[in-house]
């Protein structure tokens, strides 16, 4: 699932170019990660929440209703580290008429992340998969706060299933390379490390679960970038939140409608199947009613 333009508009805030990465600050970032994965495995033990839907009364109602809920996974989402910012959002969805399988089918089509996924997502791709695990890659630009930024992304994810009705994904950037003067005659492919720096370290961690007629879905985007200089915080703090918000749910309002499209087109597929079938078979089908197919 794309989480790129939702941590690039926050790093678009904070402050001057070319930021260097300290060691202090990626140790903090390596020690923030790994407590964040190790949250998801304790929800998995007995009597613990799978879901972040299901740790208030009200946010599964809200959820089932359409309402796509955004917030800090904690605090105020935004977390200092010595030279650096990490930033921790979760966002929670339900997909009606929806099953776990068909749902990770589409999270899982990197290829047409640049249909699913546009304007923001230029250009997408599957380089391997196999035993769970995936590498792609996404060219995606985002423009805030009159800077644009163009950047090539590579991707690794791991999934884990829990059970028929449970999954979730560990995704993580393995590579970024910032693309300057992007769709002009200058245009070219910046070594790495090179550029702005705007994100320097990306990971989320995806969360399924099939029941109640659909599937809930949540995402948390955790991103590390420079920090914001004090002078201005005052100034960014507000964008930042409201560019947390809208971001993280336009890419869950993107998948919610990429799902209903593949399911779309999977029914329009078979009722041409069935055009050109036996016509005892047409009848048949006729008696049992319309059946939904999912992906």
């Amino acid at each position: 699932m794309k989480i790129s333009s939702a941590l690039l508009g926050l790093a678009l805030l904070t402050g001057a170019q070319g930021a260097e990465l300290k060691p202090e600050t990626l140790r903090a970032w390596n020690q923030y990660v790994h407590d964040a994965d190790s949250a998801m495995r304790a929800r998995l033990e007995p009597g613990r929440h799978f879901l972040w839907t299901d740790e208030a009364p009200d946010r599964a109602a809200r959820v089932r209703k359409g309402e796509i809920l955004i917030a800090p996974m904690d605090g105020a989402g935004m977390h200092h580290v010595p030279d650096g910012l990490i930033h921790h959002w979760v966002g929670a969805m339900f997909i009606p008429d929806a099953t776990l399988d068909g749902v990770l089918a589409v999270a899982h089509d990197y290829d047409r992340y640049k249909d699913i996924y546009r304007p923001k997502v230029l250009d997408s791709r599957l380089l391997a998969c196999g035993d769970g695990r995936q590498e792609y890659s996404m060219v995606w630009m985002n423009n805030i706060v009159f800077v644009n930024a163009t950047l090539q992304s590579h991707y690794e994810a791991h999934d884990f299933r829990v059970d028929r009705q449970r999954s979730y994904t560990i995704t993580h950037v393995t590579g970024a390379q910032e693309i300057e003067d992007y769709g002009k005659s200058g245009e070219r492919l910046l070594p790495a490390g090179e550029g702005n720096g705007f994100i320097w370290r990306l990971q989320s961690i995806a969360r399924y679960q099939e029941r109640d007629g659909g599937v809930y879905l949540e995402l948390e985007a955790i991103g590390l970038t420079r920090d914001i200089p004090a002078t201005i915080r005052w100034m960014t703090g507000p964008l930042v939140t409201r560019l947390s918000r809208g971001t993280l749910a336009a890419s869950l309002r993107q998948t919610r409608e990429g799902v209903a499209a593949s399911a779309r087109a999977t029914q329009a597929l078979t009722a041409c199947s069935m055009r050109g079938s036996h016509p005892a078979a047409i009848a048949v089908a006729e008696e049992d009613g319309p059946t939904e197919m999912h992906r």
